[in-house]
């Protein structure tokens, strides 16, 4: 029996989620399975990967084949290096521990990698936030300045005015 390691639909339109799930490569798409293995969530920003290694690295030991999908979510989790390291070792290029040291090197900078990656994510945000903020403000400072201007009087009307009032005052002191 041929076995896939494929993704299984959930969710909603347009909110998918997947299981990934290891199936015989002739049952459908969202169908029967033999074992669920993890899960993808692609609407998170990085993707939600929740996988369990042990059980998928057995099965791609087995012969089990990855789709192109799952094969890169492998890829990504470090499972098929764990396999290519662990050929290394059946082959006697490399020791048990030297294939270990090596994966434990790999799996440090890949947790850097996403680590990096989302305190980008986090202060991109952030500065988008301020930007937004300060533009926001200067909107309503502009808002504000027309508002004053159409409630005062033109400054030709108002020189007119204090020029009617001088001219009245100054008849009125003459008079008395």
């Amino acid at each position: 029996m041929a076995t896939k390691i494929r993704l299984q639909r959930h969710g909603k339109k347009g909110k998918p989620f997947y299981y990934i799930v290891v199936a015989d490569a002739r049952a459908p798409r969202d169908g029967r399975f033999i074992e669920r293995i993890g899960s993808y969530n692609p609407n998170t920003n990085p993707a939600t990967i929740d996988i369990n290694f042990d059980k998928t690295f057995e099965w791609v030991n087995n012969g089990a084949q990855p789709t192109d999908t799952c094969r890169a979510i492998l890829s990504y989790k470090g499972v098929l290096y764990k396999k290519h390291l662990q050929g290394g070792v059946t082959k006697g290029a490399l020791t048990q521990e030297q294939a270990d040291e090596k994966f434990a090197t790999w799996l440090d900078q890949k947790d850097g990698k996403i680590a990096g990656k989302k305190s980008t994510l986090v202060s991109a945000k952030d500065e988008a936030r301020k930007a937004a903020l300060i533009a926001e403000a200067k909107k309503k400072e502009d808002k504000a300045a027309a508002i004053a201007a159409k409630n005062t009087p033109p400054a030709e009307e108002t020189e007119e005015a204090s020029a009617d009032d001088a001219a009245a005052e100054t008849e009125a002191e003459s008079a008395e």
